[in-house]
């Protein structure tokens, strides 16, 4: 008895969490991103005083930055490491960073592309080029 009251109670929080983190995603940012993604759900996120939206479109991993009025800061996908600069890969090379875990091409909302490397739970940021930019904690 005492386990399903436990378990109901786990479940009635996770619920009202779900809830709480939706609800703090302003209405202009949820209506920016459907007329972006029409019908796609996305699961969202604080960033920087920001909103994160995660979803996968086409069959990609991907994420999209909003600002709190709707405006999109930028868009983030999943690519693999064929399309990762060349650049970039000899620089995690020569500095022997570590395997790369994940890859991914963030185009920012004025059209200027720049790439990520996540390594041992640190984002390595390159330019268009795959001219190294900085590292940062995730």
């Amino acid at each position: 008895m005492k386990t399903k009251i436990l378990l109901a109670g786990l479940l009635a929080g996770i619920s009202l969490t779900g809830f709480a983190q939706s609800k703090t995603v302003p209405a202009v940012v949820k209506t920016a991103f459907e007329h972006q993604y029409p019908g796609t759900k996305a699961k969202w996120a604080p960033e920087d005083g920001n909103y994160e939206a995660s979803f996968t479109n086409k069959g990609v991993k991907t994420s999209a930055v909003y600002d709190k009025a709707g405006r999109l800061i930028e868009t983030e996908t999943a690519i693999s490491g064929n399309a990762f600069p060349k650049a970039a890969k000899d620089y995690i090379a020569r500095k022997k960073l570590g395997a790369v875990t994940e890859t991914a091409k963030i185009t920012k909302a004025d059209g200027t592309v720049c790439y990520e490397a996540e390594i041992k739970k640190t984002d390595y940021l390159f330019d268009e080029n795959g001219t190294f930019l900085r590292a940062q904690k995730d």
